[in-house]
């Protein structure tokens, strides 16, 4: 059996093609997977902040087109890129075991969030992490971060930068892990809704192609990311907005952390939800409710969202 894999070109991206390629010929005895590159909105538009570009789908438009033409059998995405309604004709066929779902601290001066000087320059392209870090430090000069992992990092020194905040998961995939500065309590900065783990996107209906794919999948962070991106889904938030929401199965509970904030970090709602692991779709719902009656909807309607 011969399998065309779908993905970006970033170094990050082809390390997560790559994984998945050698877990599945690892599975499947005789299977052939190749990898084929290709190149997003999002990859070629490097001069404008990514919440200019239209949404999420930015990084995924072209790779889904291919998938849907039939040039790739499968792509395998960040799940935090992907959005929560798909194509007609494409669904989730698998989800990685989640990775260290935390942002991380890069700073050049080996400084941690606390410590950076009054006024320091960050680097960041997510207006989620801008936002919470503006909460917690509002001295802090945050600044538009576009590019892949090496690209930032390249950027905080060469325009000398006090930091970046990154996520750990793809600085731990590129052996990288050894330029994080501190791991950002989770509680503190939340998380994006699937951050940490893999998408693999197919066909829908195409039962060989998921068969190969269910090789893939684990249990409990699927079940954890349904959650979170029920929260998004039911709020309407995209890239315009800035939304973290943290899942995680504790004794036999479901534990949810959420916040959704202005740009600027001047308005934060937080919430908390303690529920059954086994109604992932529910919890999601209710946090969203909580974050809603905390407030959430009219930071929501002051964006248009």
């Amino acid at each position: 059996m011969k399998l065309t894999i779908g993905s970006r070109g970033s170094p990050l991206a082809l390390w997560q093609a790559e994984w998945a390629r050698e877990a599945l010929t690892i599975a499947i005895p005789g299977l052939d997977a190749d990898i084929e590159v290709i190149h997003t909105r999002g990859d070629r538009i490097l001069d404008a902040p990514f919440s200019q570009l239209g949404g999420k789908g930015v990084f995924t438009k072209e790779i889904e087109e291919a998938l849907l033409d039939g040039r790739i059998d499968l792509a395998v995405h960040s799940l935090k890129d992907l959005p929560t309604e798909l194509p007609t004709g494409l669904e989730i066929g698998a989800i990685s075991v989640r990775e260290d779902v935390r942002d991380a601290l890069v700073s050049r001066v080996g400084a941690d969030l606390d410590s950076l000087r009054e006024g320091a320059r960050v680097g960041t392209s997510s207006l989620r992490r801008r936002a919470q870090l503006q909460y917690a430090r509002p001295d802090l000069v945050l600044e538009d971060l576009r590019g892949n992992v090496q690209t930032r990092l390249s950027k905080m020194d060469s325009e000398a930068m006090d930091a970046v905040v990154l996520a750990a998961a793809g600085l731990i995939r590129l052996d990288m892990e050894d330029r994080i500065t501190e791991l950002l309590d989770p509680q503190q900065i939340i998380p994006a809704p699937g951050q940490g783990a893999l998408a693999i996107e197919i066909r829908t209906g195409d039962d060989t192609v998921g068969a190969v794919v269910d090789h893939l999948d684990d249990s409990e962070t699927r079940c954890c990311v349904q959650a979170e991106r029920t929260v998004l889904e039911v709020l309407g938030g995209g890239c315009q907005v800035p939304i973290g929401v943290w899942a995680r199965l504790e004794e036999d509970q479901m534990i949810m952390d959420g916040v959704v904030a202005l740009p600027d970090g001047s308005q934060l709602v937080r919430g908390r939800l303690e529920g059954d692991p086994g109604r992932p779709v529910e919890n999601g719902t209710d946090l969203a409710e909580i974050l809603t009656s905390q407030g959430a909807d009219e930071i929501l309607y002051s964006l248009d969202i």
